[in-house]
């Protein structure tokens, strides 16, 4: 098919080189915002598991004030099961489960210590290297194995 003009009449369309700059100003922009939303993303699961930890020892202080000691088993506090597994919302789901982001423990029970932990696993556990296992104590200590400093 051959295409004709009248002549003084302008084309209309995009030209090749329009193309490849909306393009390459796309992809400058994803390579900006991706790792953003990727450390959002981490930041808003690890939220999940901090929140949990703050319940546990909420739940810890009232089981002393009850039985004067600390225990090391979660359901005594109330969660559905010990360990806990937890989803990025902070509901508790069972062990295979495909949203599972962190496994909260309590460890190093004394009658008057303790220490909640939260480790987490699966993609967490690959792209929260700042951070990494999450710890509580009793006496309302907060840490991050990897030594991050942003992490609570």
């Amino acid at each position: 098919m051959i295409l004709i003009t009248r002549p003084g009449t302008k084309q209309r369309g995009v030209t090749l080189l329009e193309l490849m700059i909306v393009v390459a100003i796309i992809s400058m922009i994803a390579a900006f915002a991706y790792p953003s939303y990727t450390q959002y993303v981490v930041n808003t699961k690890r939220t999940a598991a901090t929140s949990t930890l703050l319940q546990i020892a909420d739940r810890q202080q009232q089981f002393f004030m009850d039985n004067k000691r600390y225990t090391a088993d979660l359901t005594d506090l109330g969660f559905a099961a010990s360990p806990l597994f937890v989803s990025d919302d902070g509901n508790s789901v069972p062990a295979g489960d495909a949203d599972v982001v962190y496994l909260l423990t309590v460890a190093n029970v004394t009658p008057v210590t303790y220490t909640a932990i939260a480790a987490p696993l699966a993609q967490q556990l690959i792209r929260d290297t700042k951070c990494g296992t999450l710890t509580l104590t009793q006496t309302g200590a907060k840490d991050a194995l990897a030594g991050g400093d942003k992490c609570w």
